[in-house]
């Protein structure tokens, strides 16, 4: 593992400026993204939920990076628990869908497998019901969305879910729930 990065990661906070700023240091030296991500996915470590922010903001700015590292990211999902590092891993996978999908025009669609799909669609419905904050769940939900025109079940179970929870979810959740739920009808 890399000194250097364990150094830079000690200096992000949860402002956008400094996750930001370590993005980008990390961009130019994209040999560290493995280790990035290796650090984002650990389960006991204290700078992990900095690393998945990093992980976040390098992914929006150079998804391609994440490709080769898919089987890493997807078996890394199911061993998260902090919600601090779930929701940028929530969010990474919404981009991932949301790209594979609706690939947008000179850019590549990431190579994402079936295996990929069904432990996203496994992480998503265990955060969707298990996480307590509105931002996890909101891309879940957007996550199943699409996962759902392609795996049958998805839909359906996605419905009850959200049906189950609205009237105790929070505002946010409300909202992001009535817009899956139109889109679902």
């Amino acid at each position: 593992m890399n000194s250097q990065l364990k150094k830079q990661l000690d200096y992000v906070d949860s402002t956008r400026k400094k996750r930001i700023e370590v993005a980008r240091t990390i961009l130019e030296k994209p040999e560290l993204i493995p280790s990035l991500l290796e650090i984002a996915l650990e389960q006991n470590n204290p700078t992990g939920s900095r690393a998945a922010w990093v992980l976040e903001f390098v992914f929006k700015e150079a998804s391609h990076y994440l490709h080769p590292l898919l089987d890493a990211f997807a078996d890394g999902l199911k061993r998260v628990v902090p919600e601090s590092s779930i929701r940028p891993l929530a969010k990474i996978c919404e981009m991932l869908l949301l790209s594979y999908y609706n690939p947008a025009p000179g850019r590549d669609r990431p190579p994402l497998t079936n295996r990929h799909k069904r432990i996203i669609t496994e992480a998503c419905f265990d955060w969707l019901i298990s996480t307590d904050k509105a931002a996890p769940k909101a891309y879940s939900m957007r996550c199943l969305q699409l996962l759902g025109m392609e795996i049958a079940w998805v839909h359906p179970q996605l419905k009850g879910v959200l049906e189950q929870n609205y009237a105790t979810g929070s505002p946010a959740y409300r909202a992001r729930a009535r817009q899956v739920l139109k889109k679902l009808a």
